[in-house]
């Protein structure tokens, strides 16, 4: 059985006529709008009007029209309150049917009940004193009550109350006062509360490259610094001797910290690696792997056995310090995530990101509790206050302060003009911010008052475009500031113990406040 296949050319069109026959075909199919409205028909809307009006207001149908005003119709669309502002010719009329307010089902009209008086102006005005305030009325801005409401209510009132004056009716209405009619006392800062001034007591030289990291161990003897040129040193923080230098690392050192559970220190790096050290051999004993880029920051936590760990690859890793399990990968972040710092209470990490987002992260789920997004610029600094339940970020555009566990705002601390790569806070309420152009600032915490400015002199031998400040962190006796600089130099500053407040006031203003609220 032969089976024959008939072809028939096929006529070929150019791409232009296919596209318009497409476009055409498009077009017919929606020239037609369905989603316009059907055009109203008078008639069938008087008919539709009348039978709602029969279904749901027929039990009042017979009573009479309120008389509103000279020659206007119920439902005009003169303003509410002109209508009653109008001069009436009857100021009383006849109610023919049930009286609007009965005092009783079944009860007779008298002669008293069937004269309707309108209120007089007086009587509206003094009823909008007596009118005790909703919580609805507090809610909407405080607007006062209608004029409708007083009026339905002003013939008893008129009885009860003196009339007041215009003026002292327009100021007070509903029982609340108009606020946006009363002249409101410009917000002012609190006094600060008096620090002294630091002054710079040591510089200590001995890195080769920038210095990027400071971590001070808990018996307050010595500290330790990560730098570019590869090296961790540890110093002796009462004469600032060098103790011992590690080597490992084959990039920039971003990350240093101090265990306080343990004789163990942990470093971090451009060369992606996380790395613990043991403390009594000065050996390297574990490495933690998973880090897809350079690793810019790491904390550990307070209470348990965890190190935290943020890098350029978007993510923080939570990593068990025993085991060196990765036991969540933080991922949410956009952009290079700068900063992380943990605590015992929730949110127990906290990162900052280039994509300018602070995340509060449940350390439990590995997720996200909140993405705090007012900061426009990169978030490269963080610091927890030591008492208080709150946090301070550092960014290009301002200083924010939040509260936990939510992260709501506080305030702005606004002035330090340039890329703030580090902060510490004492728990005095002295907040410090350190910038890339070597400047820093010393805040008062609770009022945002900027109380010292100090921008050292670079290390001689070095360009003044060497003067940067990449770390900061205040001692155990928070009596000593150790700075990591861009002069490849560590930097300590103590508080001058011969200031007092006579001879360093405070020059403070009540009317220098200008706080943006987001």
């Amino acid at each position: 059985m032969s089976v024959y296949f008939i072809f028939q050319d096929v006529q070929k069109h150019s791409v232009h006529t296919l596209v318009f026959r497409s476009l055409k075909r498009t077009h017919d199919m929606f020239v037609a709008d369905h989603a316009k409205p059907v055009s109203l028909d008078e008639t069938s809307h008087k008919v539709k009007m009348a039978a709602k009006l029969r279904a749901d207001y027929s039990a009042v149908l017979h009573m009479p029209v309120l008389k509103e005003g000279k020659d206007r119709p119920l439902g005009s669309n003169m303003p509410a309150n002109q209508n009653y502002l109008q001069p009436v010719d009857d100021p009383e009329y006849l109610i023919t049917g049930t009286h609007a307010y009965p005092s009783g089902p079944g009860v007779a009209l008298t002669a008293d009940t069937q004269i309707h008086r309108n209120p007089s102006e007086g009587g509206v005005h003094a009823m909008a004193l007596a009118l005790p305030p909703s919580q609805a009325r507090l809610d909407a801005s405080r607007t006062a009550a209608s004029v409708g409401d007083i009026h339905k209510l002003a013939v008893g009132a008129e009885r009860s109350h003196a009339p007041h004056s215009h003026a002292m009716s327009l100021l007070e209405g509903g029982g609340t006062k108009n606020s946006s009619l009363i002249a409101r006392k410009a917000p002012t800062m609190p006094k600060p509360q008096w620090h002294a001034p630091w002054k710079l007591f040591r510089v200590i030289s001995g890195h080769l490259g920038w210095v990027r990291s400071i971590a001070v161990e808990p018996g307050n003897q010595w500290f330790v610094t990560g730098a570019g040129d590869r090296t961790i040193k540890i110093w002796d923080l009462a004469s600032g001797k060098l103790k011992l230098s590690l080597t490992g690392h084959i990039s920039t050192v971003r990350g240093v910290a101090v265990s306080t559970r343990s004789p163990y220190l942990f470093s971090c790096g451009e060369d992606k690696q996380v790395k613990c050290w043991d403390l009594e051999y000065n050996k390297v004993i574990r490495h933690y792997h998973g880090h897809l880029s350079a690793v810019y920051d790491l904390d550990l936590h307070p209470t348990i056995d965890v190190l935290v760990t943020c890098s350029r690859d978007a993510t923080a890793r939570v990593w068990d310090i025993r085991s060196k399990a990765n036991v969540h990968t933080l991922s949410g972040h956009t952009n290079t995530v700068a900063t992380v710092r943990c605590q015992a209470a929730e949110p127990q990490i906290i990162t900052g990101s280039h994509d300018s987002t602070i995340r509060l992260w449940d350390l439990i789920a590995g997720k996200t509790r909140a993405t705090l997004t007012n900061h426009k610029k990169s978030v490269r600094a963080l610091a927890l206050h030591p008492r208080q339940y709150t946090l301070a970020s550092g960014s290009a555009d301002n200083i924010k302060q939040w509260t936990f566990p939510d992260g709501n705002f506080i305030q702005n601390l606004s002035g330090h003009n340039a890329i703030i790569n580090a902060m510490a806070v004492n728990s005095d309420g002295v907040l410090v911010s350190g910038a890339d152009n070597g400047t820093i600032h010393l805040w008062d915490w609770r009022t945002g008052y900027n109380f010292q400015r100090i921008h050292a002199a670079v290390q001689p031998g070095s360009l003044d475009s060497e003067s940067g400040i990449f770390a900061c962190m205040f001692d155990h006796s928070e009596s000593r500031l150790i700075t990591a600089e861009a002069d490849k130099t560590i930097k300590v500053y103590k508080e001058d113990d011969t200031a007092t407040e006579e001879s360093h006031p405070i020059n403070w203003k009540p009317e220098i406040l200008k706080r943006k609220r987001f």
